[in-house]
């Protein structure tokens, strides 16, 4: 089955209002910009993402989240965006914090059809108490706060009890994929693309790098076709945008 589709717009364009997404990326790497960006122009608002940080330096949903269109945020980690922080704190987005190992397995749960699981992360914190705030009421109090979950001893060791997530759309960024929708990252990239992309129900890939079915050797595939509905071929251009959050080099070099 061909999956790829003609453009980022026509990939995105049944994205509905108060729609659910799971989005790639660590950082500024293996982020699906040109999907979030066909997203923005395509005017879905009050959007739920669940990704490990929403964006930074202005790009990736960083875009999405300065526009105002996102309404909850599921995640791990908020760093240095500062839209994110401020929002947040003003009560105009709900963030649900995860530990980042638990996110990724909540996902990867959620792609594989296991609807919870027990681990040890979070165990006496409010992660697992409750009491986390979830949405401020602008005024510096808590507007709605985590629920507490259920906590279980397995060989005498107190787990809680995480819930799959599974979301309406994921949208993803791969450095080689075929028609079929077999996928290759690159480095970083697949720290959480492939486990957005199994909690998608209608998933859109966007390759850096567009190849014929069986050119992907088998051992090499990352993430198979049967979890992607849609591939989107990035031009030169659009897969040569790269990003450095935080460019360092060592004292006394000339380049």
């Amino acid at each position: 089955m061909d999956k790829v589709v003609a453009t980022a717009a026509e990939a995105v364009a049944d994205v509905h209002d108060g729609a659910s997404l799971a989005v790639g990326g660590f950082g500024v790497s293996g982020v699906p910009a040109v999907l979030i960006r066909a997203l923005l122009d395509q005017g879905a608002t009050d959007l739920a993402v669940v990704s490990n940080n929403c964006g930074a330096m202005d790009t990736g949903l960083a875009v999405l989240l300065s526009a105002g269109r996102i309404g909850r945020v599921t995640g791990s980690y908020v760093g240095s965006n500062a839209e994110f922080a401020r929002q947040y704190l003003a009560g105009e987005l709900e963030l649900e914090l995860i530990p980042q190992g638990t996110l990724a397995e909540r996902l990867r749960a959620g792609g594989s059809g296991i609807p919870a699981f027990y681990t040890p992360a979070g165990v006496g914190t409010q992660v697992a108490d409750g009491g986390l705030p979830w949405r401020y009421d602008g005024d510096g109090g808590v507007a709605v706060a985590s629920p507490p979950k259920e906590v279980r001893g397995f060989d005498g060791v107190p787990h809680v009890l995480e819930h799959a997530i599974t979301t309406d759309f994921a949208l993803v960024r791969a450095a080689r994929g075929d028609r079929h929708g077999n996928l290759v990252f690159r480095r970083s990239a697949r720290n959480f693309n492939p486990l957005a992309a199994m909690a998608g129900r209608v998933t859109v890939a966007e390759v850096e790098e567009l190849v014929e079915p069986g050119e992907i050797d088998p051992d090499h595939v990352h993430l198979p076709g049967v979890f992607v509905q849609r591939v989107v071929e990035l031009s030169p251009e659009q897969a040569a945008e790269k990003y450095v959050e935080k460019r360092t080099v060592t004292e006394g070099t000339t380049r």
